[in-house]
C-alpha cells in the first residue's frame, strides 16, 4: 500500500491531480473562517450548544444540514449553506424526469441535453440560496443572534439581509465551482469530496472528546468512558465501517448469455458474462430524505407545547407528541426505519427499470439463461431488485439507528457517536471507496502496481525503467 502511495506521487498528471485537488480542499476550509457580515457569532455558537445538546429540532437541523451539505450554520460564514443547494437541485431534477417525459426525452440527447439540464440545475440552486438564506438569516434576527447595529432601523435590517443573503449565495455558488474544478482538473467526484472534508474535519473533535472523558480505573467516574468502553467504541467502529463497505460494494450477478451469431464458417458471440445489481443501489438517499423529513415532527411538536397553556385540555396530547417525537424515542426510531424503507423502494424505482433492462439486453442480443426475452425478463428483474432493495433497506436502517443506540446506551453525545453509523459514514465510505478505484485505474494503466497488487508485472517494471 506505501509504495502504492509513492507510486502515485511518480506520474507527473496523478501527482497534479492529486496536489490540485488538496489544495481546493485547503481554500474550502480557509471559507469556514470568514464570517457574515451582521452576525453575533459568540451568542450563536452558544445557542447551536445548547440546541445540540437539548437535542430539540433547531439542533437536529444543524447537525443534518452540516453532514448532508458540507457547511456549517453553527458558525455562520459564507460556506454556511455549503453545496446543499447545488445538490437538492440536482435531485429535484432527477425526480422530475422520472414523472416529466420531456425533461427524460432531453436528457437523452447527449452532451448538448446534458449541459442544457446542468444549466438549469444551476439556476435552480440560486434560487434556492437565496430562500435558504433568507429563512437562515430571518431565524437569526428572531433569536436575537443578530449584532444590535443592524437591527435599530429598517434601512440597516434590508442591508443585513442582502449583504447576508449575496454572502451565503456566493460561496454556495463558489463551492459549486470548485467541486466542478475537481471534475475537470481534480480526481473523483468534487462535490463528495467536498462533502467527505466536511465530515472527517470533525473527527478530531470527536477523538478529542473521547480523550478528555477517558478514565483508565477500572470504576470510572459517571459521564466517562473506562477501558471496556474505548474497546467497545473502537470495535465497534471498525465493525460498522467494515460492514459499510461490504454493502457498499456488494452485487447480486445475474448470468447473462449473448447469442450465437453465424456468419459464414464463422460463429461469434456466444460469451457469459453477469449483469451486477448493487445490494445497496439507493446509496444514502433514503437517509438523507428520512432524517430530512423526521426533522419537522419534533419542531412541530415542541412548538404546539410551548405554545399550549397549561390549564388546556390539549396540553397532555401536545407534551406527549412533542416528548415522543423526540430524537432517540422507540416512535422516533420506528418512523424513521419505516421511512428508510419506503424512500430505498422509490428511489430504487425511480432509478432502475426492469422493463428498460430488459429491452436493452434484447436489442444487444443477449438473455438470461432459462427466460424468454421481453416481459418474462423484466418481470425477473423486478423480483429481484425488490428482493435485494429489501436487504439494502435494512442495512440502511441499522446504519441510521446505531448512533442514536449508542447515544442513548452509553451517554456519548451525537458528535462522536456519527462516526458510527449514519450519513456521515456512509458518504464517507462511498467516496474512499471511488477515490480509491480511480487511483488504482491510474496506476494499473500506467503499468504501476495499486493497492489491489494489481498492474506490477515485469513488462511494466521494464517499461517504467527505459522511460526512467
Amino acid at each position: 500500500m506505501f509504495q502504492a502511495f509513492a507510486n502515485i506521487f511518480r506520474i507527473p498528471d496523478l501527482r497534479n491531480r492529486v496536489l490540485f485537488t488538496l489544495g481546493v480542499l485547503a481554500i474550502y476550509r480557509i471559507g469556514f473562517w470568514i464570517p457574515v457580515v451582521g452576525v453575533d457569532q459568540t451568542a450563536l455558537v452558544e445557542n447551536a450548544k445548547t440546541a445540540a445538546q437539548s437535542a430539540t429540532g433547531f439542533g437536529r437541523l444543524l447537525q443534518f444540514a452540516s453532514i448532508f451539505s458540507g457547511g456549517s450554520l453553527g458558525q455562520s460564514t459564507i460556506f454556511g449553506l455549503g453545496i446543499m443547494p447545488y445538490i437538492t437541485a440536482s435531485i429535484i431534477f432527477q425526480l422530475v424526469q422520472a414523472v416529466y417525459p420531456p425533461l427524460a426525452e432531453l436528457k437523452k440527447e447527449g452532451v448538448s441535453g446534458q449541459q442544457k439540464v446542468m444549466e438549469w440545475t444551476r439556476y435552480l440552486t440560486v434560487g434556492l440560496c437565496f430562500v435558504q438564506g433568507y429563512i437562515w438569516l430571518n431565524y437569526l434576527r428572531g433569536a436575537n443572534l443578530v449584532q444590535p447595529m443592524f437591527l435599530q432601523s429598517a434601512p440597516q435590517t434590508v442591508i443585513f439581509f442582502v449583504v447576508g443573503i449575496a454572502a451565503l449565495t456566493a460561496g454556495s455558488l463558489f463551492l459549486m465551482w470548485l467541486g466542478e474544478q475537481i471534475d475537470k482538473h481534480g480526481i473523483g467526484n468534487g462535490v463528495s469530496i467536498i462533502l467527505t472534508a466536511g465530515i472527517l474535519s470533525r473527527m478530531p473533535n470527536a477523538i478529542g472528546w473521547v480523550v478528555e472523558n477517558f478514565d483508565p480505573r477500572q470504576s470510572a467516574e459517571p459521564g466517562k468512558i473506562g477501558i471496556a468502553g474505548l474497546a467497545v467504541l473502537i470495535a465497534s467502529f471498525v465493525a460498522i465501517t467494515a460492514g459499510a463497505v461490504l454493502m457498499t460494494v456488494a452485487t447480486r450477478r445475474i448470468p447473462i448469455q449473448q447469442a450465437k451469431h453465424t456468419r459464414g464458417r464463422k460463429v461469434y458471440g456466444g460469451q457469459k458474462h453477469y449483469l451486477p445489481l448493487r445490494i445497496n443501489h439507493s446509496g444514502v438517499m433514503p437517509i438523507i430524505f428520512a432524517s430530512s423529513l423526521m426533522i419537522f415532527p419534533s419542531a412541530l411538536f415542541g412548538a404546539w407545547d410551548n405554545a399550549t397553556a397549561q390549564d388546556s385540555m390539549f396540553k397532555a396530547t401536545a407534551s406527549f407528541l412533542a416528548r415522543e417525537s423526540q430524537i432517540g424515542t422507540f416512535p422516533y426510531i420506528v418512523c424513521e426505519i419505516a421511512m428508510i424503507y419506503a424512500f430505498a423502494y422509490f428511489w430504487t424505482t425511480v432509478q432502475m427499470s426492469p422493463e428498460d433492462m430488459s429491452k436493452q439486453l434484447k436489442e444487444h442480443g443477449s438473455f438470461i439463461p432459462g427466460l424468454r426475452p421481453g416481459p418474462r425478463t423484466a418481470e425477473y428483474l423486478q423480483t429481484v431488485l425488490s428482493r435485494i432493495t429489501y436487504v439494502g433497506a435494512g442495512f440502511l436502517a441499522l446504519i441510521a439507528v446505531i448512533p442514536t443506540l449508542v447515544t442513548n446506551a452509553m451517554g456519548i453525545p451525537f458528535q462522536v457517536s456519527q462516526f458510527l453509523g449514519g450519513t456521515g459514514l456512509l458518504i464517507v465510505v462511498s467516496v474512499g471507496l471511488d477515490l480509491i478505484q480511480r487511483l488504482e485505474a491510474n496506476l494499473v494503466m500506467r503499468n504501476y502496481e495499486g493497492f489491489l497488487g494489481q498492474g506490477g508485472d515485469a513488462k511494466g517494471s521494464r517499461l517504467r525503467s527505459v522511460r526512467e
